[in-house]
């Protein structure tokens, strides 16, 4: 970090797991504890996933070694006391910022943006993936590069574009990513403007979340409670109507 900033680097992200096997509270808490004295303009505090049936090199790890959900929530919960209390403001679902970083003034402002990468500033439409299995994503859709290196090698040295596949959106899924982005970035969302067909998909899971004290339902407004947090992604999968309806299987979304 010193040798970064010397170099005349003025912002630094940093990145931190939980999840992790054998990983405990007190491990998370001491981890954020040393990226807060670093002072570190961000800090993204990402879940492990555990996908060996796409991860082959993940089945050395055993699954009773892994946190189960309950304590990786105690992980998440911790790594967020511990940098709010060193003075960080919490950006969306796992995500801190410095209160005078660029993203967390634009997470007051309701500019805050999310792609594949992440919670963002940056506002270009247009996102490109360049190495194999990247995910770029356009106003039409998304594109997925070849996930094997030596395929995707191979159809850049043939200048082919290294795409996999791709998915053309419609007008209703572009409906449905702007609501999933806003709700994700601003931790609430006006259903007025939203489409009936929508709306009504949305309603009974966000009644759900509502008798569970997740999110409040103030007329056509739904807003994220500090304890819906992190459980702000079962909050978009309301607004996904393809949602489970793939053959691809995922890591939990706690």
């Amino acid at each position: 970090m010193r040798r970064l900033r010397a170099a005349g680097i003025a912002r630094i992200n940093l990145d931190m797991m939980y999840g992790l096997p054998t990983q405990t509270v007190a491990h998370v808490e001491e981890t954020a504890r040393v990226a807060a004295a670093l002072r570190a303009d961000r800090v993204a505090a990402f879940g492990y996933a555990h996908v060996p049936w796409m991860k082959p090199a993940q089945r050395a790890i055993r699954g009773e070694d892994l946190p189960g959900a309950a304590a990786r929530m105690e992980q998440a919960a911790a790594a967020h006391a511990a940098l709010c209390g060193a003075g960080y403001a919490p950006i969306g679902l796992d995500h801190f910022a410095l209160p005078d970083d660029p993203m967390a003034r634009a997470a007051e402002a309701g500019t805050l943006r999310r792609n594949f990468q992440g919670y963002t500033t940056d506002t270009a439409p247009v996102l490109l993936g360049l190495g194999c299995s990247a995910i770029g994503e356009t106003p039409e859709g998304f594109v997925q590069n070849i996930a094997d290196e030596r395929g995707w090698a191979a159809a850049v040295e043939a200048g082919i574009l290294p795409v996999s596949r791709g998915l053309a959106l419609s007008e209703d899924d572009r409906i449905r990513r702007r609501a999933i982005e806003r709700v994700m970035c601003d931790l609430r969302l006006d259903l007025a403007p939203l489409p009936l067909c929508v709306r009504a998909q949305a309603l009974p899971g966000l009644r759900a979340l509502a008798r569970d004290g997740l999110v409040a339902l103030e007329g056509d407004v739904v807003r994220v409670r500090e304890p819906g947090r992190r459980f702000l992604r079962h909050v978009a999968a309301c607004f996904d109507a393809k949602l489970g309806t793939g053959s691809g299987r995922h890591s939990a979304a706690v």
